[in-house]
Parts: C-alpha cells; structure tokens; sequence
C-alpha cells in the first residue's frame, strides 16, 4: 500500500513524487517513456537549444555590412549532438534523485483497476492518493492521412532537416519551428485556419509578427484548413481547404494539444475527465473520487499549459495531499512566450480584456525597433504595449515582441504579481546600457 502514486515524470509529477518522499510518504512513480516528460525531452528545452543555433544565425545576417562579414551556417547533426548532450542524461538524473528520496519507479504504463488501485506492468498497486500528471499529446487529426503527419517530439529529433516542411496550425509549434527551420536552410508553410494565428496574443503584435515571419520567407496560408495528406513517390501532398494543394517532404502537427489520459482507465476510477484534463476543484483534488488529484497539461484548470505552471500545481498538490489541506494555485503574473526570432510574451491581460473587467486604462504604446537595445543587435521588429489601470496606476498587462523581452517580461510579471505600481517601477534603477533599462521608458 502506497502513500501516492504519480503517473507521468513531467516537472509536476516529480515535484508532486519528491515532496511527499522527502516528507516520509511511500512513494511510487509511473511512466513508460524515459524519465523526464515534454518539456525536459520533447519540448521547452530541446527546442530552446535548437533555437540558439538560429538565433545565432540571424544576429550575424542582421549585421551583415555592419561589421560581420561572411556566412554563417547551421551544422543541424552538430547542433542536434550538442542538443543531446542535455536531453540524454537528463532520464538518469531523473531517476536518481527520485530514489535517493525514496521512490519505487516504474517503467511502465499504469491504469486504473479501482477508485484507489491502478495496475502497473501487470500488478496491481493500491494508495491512498493517485496524482494523475501525464501530460497532453497532440490532438488526433481527423482527416485522410494523418497517418503521414509527423509530431514535435519527431521534429526535434530530426537527424537531418528536410528541404520543404509544412506546418499544421498557427499556433506556438508552428511559428517557433518554421523560425528555426527556416534560418536552417528549410522552405517553411503554415497553413492554419483562422485569419491570425497566434490567438491571445496582441493584435497588433501579432500582426508585425506576421509579417516579419513572411519576410523572413516562411509561406504563411491563412483560413486554409489541411483537409487531406497523400503520399506520392519522393513527396507529400497536403490538399487544403482553398482548394490549394502543397507539397513537402515533411508535415508537422502543430494544430493544438489535448489532456493525455484516454488510455489511463479513469472511468473505472470513477474520475470525470474530457480532453481538458482532469475535472477538478480549485484545490486540485478530482471533483469526483477523493483518492484522486491532478496536475499540469493532464488537469483541467484555469493555469495555463506551461512548465511553471506544472511544476507549481504539482507542489501545491502533493502539499494538499499532506497537510489535507485545501490551498489553490495562484496564476498572477504567469507569462508566456513564442520563442520566434525576435519572441512574442505576454503576462497579465490584454487592453480588451481589461476594459472587459471594467478597469479605465491607458495603455502606453512605442514601436522600439529604433531604441539602442535594439539598434544594438540591428533588428527593427520590436514593439510593446502596457495596459496600466489608471486608479491605481498599477500594471494589468505588458504585450511585448522583441530580442530579449521574454527576459525583460519578467519583471512585468513581477509588478503584476507585487502589485507594483509603475512609479515604483520606474523609480528603480537598472543596468544600463541593458534590455532591462528600457523599462522606464516603456511605462
């Protein structure tokens, strides 16, 4: 009889496993892929550091006949070698902390036999509580084909980039891989559906976005669903939904993810669940069978499907689960950012959404491709608008596009959470000439 149960080794599960380990609980752990969940392996992280090969690619471009000379190249093998050098011990390093604390692993696929039993590798384990934190996967395409389609998990693991790659969807994958693979040397599409991608994000960042991403060459086909992928010699063909068909050696889902549970059981737990996740409380704990929390991609809360977020439902669970307490995870101030080339970030809301929540706001708008942080590395893409409640001279939301603001949206996120006002901002003095000096000067 176990304490808990965590199925899946993503950054909430193992939060969740080595706090109630370290607290003296017995503890086990389940998950048939190598230790480590998406971000670590198959998301955030790898595709960070294929990211820097790009990012290094367009620096030198951008000061092409301003002192760079010369070309530069990615090496795609050698850039994927030094991205494995972090994602192949990363299982190891995952598991031997997990049993220095104590944790009975399983390699293995778990589902559940009862309202506090699951079945692992064909022997059935008992807890008082199942923390459910598998993650999401990408969401079935239901058209003819889709058999053909290749995933992210695929991509970052590509040993050699394809010459012609289709992006299915406009959201997050799409726009931050086309911006690597592009800069690598690969002919990009985005088909996606709608009239902008990118949706909750600014408008009007959005916008210059876009069109900086046409520029760099990537074929952006909007309201243009891929309704059918066939297979012909030496080429893929993905017909669309503007009758246009296009070809590619390689075509990548990017059209959204969804909770990964259905081969968990969790009906016979008596869980409710749907393709959001988990139904659960403010607190975390299944609306439906006490034995049951969840956390991360694989609960259906109002966090949204970030690592941070995991990682911070994951320890409010398993503190939950302790203390039989009934504490509920604070969201302010969370940002999230496409990592393009310059990125996109957001934190808090946006001008419509707080007008919405009957704030009066002034929003303080520049267009920043001309500020020295940017003339510096010579890209003009760059802009931001902050929404400021103008009763309480407080920050609601910051909405950035430019080199180096997913770092800079921090401290944003932290007005927001503080509840700083942005005369305690500006009153701040900050390393100059850096990104972070530009604050003042945008509020």
């Amino acid at each position: 009889m176990y304490d808990l149960i965590v199925l899946g080794s993503g950054t909430a599960g193992v939060a969740a496993a080595g706090k109630c380990a370290e607290a003296g609980w017995r503890v086990a752990l389940a998950d048939p892929l190598p230790l480590g969940g998406t971000c670590a392996l198959r998301g955030c992280d790898p595709k960070k550091i294929l990211r820097r090969g790009a990012e290094v690619v367009d620096a030198a471009r951008l000061l092409d006949g301003r002192g760079i000379a010369g070309d530069t190249a990615i090496d795609w093998g050698a850039l994927q070698r030094h991205k494995r050098g972090f994602t192949d011990p990363m299982p190891g390093r995952i598991e031997e902390y997990l049993e220095s604390v104590g944790v009975d692993v399983f390699h293995a696929a778990a589902r559940f036999t009862g309202r506090d039993e699951v079945e692992i590798d064909g022997e059935r384990l008992r807890a008082q509580y199942v923390l459910v934190a598998t993650g999401a996967r990408p969401r079935p395409l239901d058209i003819p084909g889709a058999d053909l389609v290749s995933d992210s998990t695929a991509f970052l693991s590509l040993d050699e980039l394809p010459k012609r790659i289709l992006f299915i969807g406009g959201g997050f994958i799409s726009f931050e891989f086309a911006h690597i693979a592009q800069r690598a040397g690969s002919a990009c599409v985005i088909a996606h559906r709608h009239d902008r991608p990118l949706a909750g994000f600014d408008p009007g960042l959005i916008d210059r976005l876009v069109a900086h991403t046409a520029d760099l060459g990537v074929d952006l086909r909007a309201t243009a669903d891929v309704t059918a992928i066939s297979s012909v010699p030496g080429s893929l063909v993905a017909t669309l939904s503007t009758g246009e068909q296009v070809e590619a050696d390689l075509v990548v889902h990017g059209a959204g993810r969804i909770a990964h549970l259905d081969s968990l059981d969790l009906d016979a737990a008596g869980v409710a669940w749907s393709e959001r996740g988990v139904e659960v409380a403010d607190h975390l704990q299944s609306t439906t069978n006490p034995h049951v929390f969840a956390a991360g991609d694989a609960a259906d809360t109002a966090g949204r499907p970030l690592t941070p977020i995991a990682s911070t439902e994951g320890a409010l669970a398993a503190s939950n689960m302790l203390e039989e307490a009934r504490a509920t995870p604070d969201y302010r101030g969370t940002p999230t950012t496409v990592f393009t080339i310059p990125e996109l970030t957001r934190v808090g809301m946006l001008e419509d959404e707080a007008r919405e929540a009957g704030y009066d706001v002034r929003v303080s708008e520049h267009d920043t491709g001309s500020w020295f942080s940017n003339y510096r590395v010579a890209e003009s893409t760059a802009g931001v608008r902050i929404v400021i409640d103008t009763a309480t001279d407080r920050v609601l939301g910051a909405h950035l596009l430019g080199p180096e603001y997913a770092e800079l949206v921090n401290l944003f996120a932290m007005a927001i959470r503080l509840g700083l006002t942005t005369e305690q901002l500006s009153s701040v003095t900050m390393s100059y000439p850096s990104v972070g000096s530009d604050l003042s000067s945008m509020l």
